[in-house]
């Protein structure tokens, strides 16, 4: 039998309206290639990317390119960029390897003036169940989340990350700590799909309680508590992102983070709220009146985050914080997702690590850890991707 040949890809802008098109019959797509997203990130210029084999778009990609920070006077390197895809490119690279669609994609971005390109493909590579990390954390005998046995794993992404090698990119390297861009691991929690037979309202709350069941006895007992505490539970939109900030100031003062100001969620409800298939949600917790803590929840398609928590000093015996994670999966769940991420870990086990308390917490809460591809780099132009890379390096 005579192989088929393979359709010669091409690469051109495509409309915002086609890019979300072609992500809707992808739900499990992030939302940081949602066509929209360059709306919030106003430092970095946006556009929508489509690969064709023949006239059929195959993949897409939201590319963000970033200028060299240089001075005007330099107008040659002014041109020059990062062209950025997180969770991007959107493509099946079972059906579409890689040796085949990523040259056209390089080759248009070198034509955007790309020194240096990153890539964080989407996907799970490996998956361990929360119930794992947790004793492996109090055990202390394992050093990396490599080291346990995976709940699952893609047995074709060694087979990806050798094609890429070949291809000239550059293979991220796993460190303990986070680094700058999307996190390589992440926790996130798995959602029973919902029986088309079943009563709407039992089979949500038997998915509600199969959530819980995923928790330790102590996040269990700490979030029904929650719900007995005589909290009020709301949900808000940009209108109230003056309390949301308000209370956030006052959280990253005291746990000692870098903040984000209110004009950015502004931005962010403004360009994913309202929009098909897309949901941004301010969730709040008030007891007398006072707001104990608020949490922003985005959905795009079938996947759902937890995206930015703030919470008060006061009532913590209320465990208002459990209770809006509560509300979150509920609202993930009758939307129909499949999982919701709680963000970043470390894949260090070693209890003593800074950010062991975190991947307790989360592991607590339910949530498996994530291994992804972890973001890709090729660069272009050599000797500016080092210094770009050494000038974010002094940033960070």
């Amino acid at each position: 039998m005579t192989e088929q040949p393979t359709a010669q890809i091409t690469v051109r802008r495509i409309t915002p309206a086609a890019h979300a098109a072609f992500l809707r019959d992808r739900p499990a797509s992030s939302f940081l290639q949602n066509p929209q997203w360059p709306a919030v990130k106003i430092d970095w210029r946006g556009e929508s990317v489509g690969l064709f084999a023949a006239d059929e778009l195959i993949g897409a990609a939201l590319v963000l390119y970033r200028r060299l920070p240089v001075p005007a006077l330099v107008p040659y390197l002014g041109r020059r960029c990062l062209a950025y895809m997180a969770e991007g490119p959107v493509v099946d690279f079972a059906a579409h390897p890689a040796q085949t669609v990523l040259p056209p994609l390089i080759r248009y971005l070198k034509t955007q003036g790309a020194f240096l390109v990153r890539m964080g493909l989407p996907g799970e590579v490996r998956r361990w169940e929360a119930a794992t990390v947790r004793k492996a954390l109090s055990a202390g005998k394992h050093s990396r989340l490599a080291e346990l046995t995976a709940a699952e794993e893609d047995h074709q992404a060694a087979t990806l990350h050798a094609q890429l090698q070949q291809l000239g990119w550059q293979p991220p390297q796993t460190e303990a700590d986070f680094d700058a861009g999307q996190p390589q691991f992440t926790a996130r929690i798995p959602l029973e799909p919902a029986q088309p037979e079943a009563d709407p309202e039992e089979d949500l709350e038997r998915r509600v309680e199969a959530a819980l069941a995923r928790m330790d006895s102590t996040s269990r007992r700490q979030t029904r508590k929650s719900t007995r505490s005589e909290l009020s539970f709301s949900t808000a939109g940009a209108e109230q992102l003056d309390a949301w900030q308000a209370l956030y100031e006052e959280t990253a003062q005291r746990d000692d983070f870098l903040l984000r100001p209110k004009e950015y969620f502004q931005r962010m409800f403004a360009a994913l709220d309202g929009q098909p298939d897309t949901e941004c949600t301010l969730h709040l917790a008030h007891w007398n009146g006072t707001l104990l803590a608020a949490a922003i929840y985005i959905r795009q398609g079938k996947a759902a985050w937890y995206a930015y928590g703030a919470s008060s000093s006061q009532e913590r015996k209320r465990y208002a914080p459990r209770g809006l994670q509560l509300q979150q999966l509920r609202q993930a769940l009758q939307a129909g997702c499949t999982w919701y991420d709680l963000g970043g870990i470390s894949p260090s086990l070693d209890p003593e690590h800074p950010l062991a308390g975190l991947t307790r917490f989360k592991t607590t809460m339910g949530a498996d850890a994530v291994e992804s591809h972890g973001e890709w780099d090729l660069p272009l132009n050599r000797p500016l991707a080092a210094a770009f890379k050494a000038y974010m390096a002094r940033r960070w």
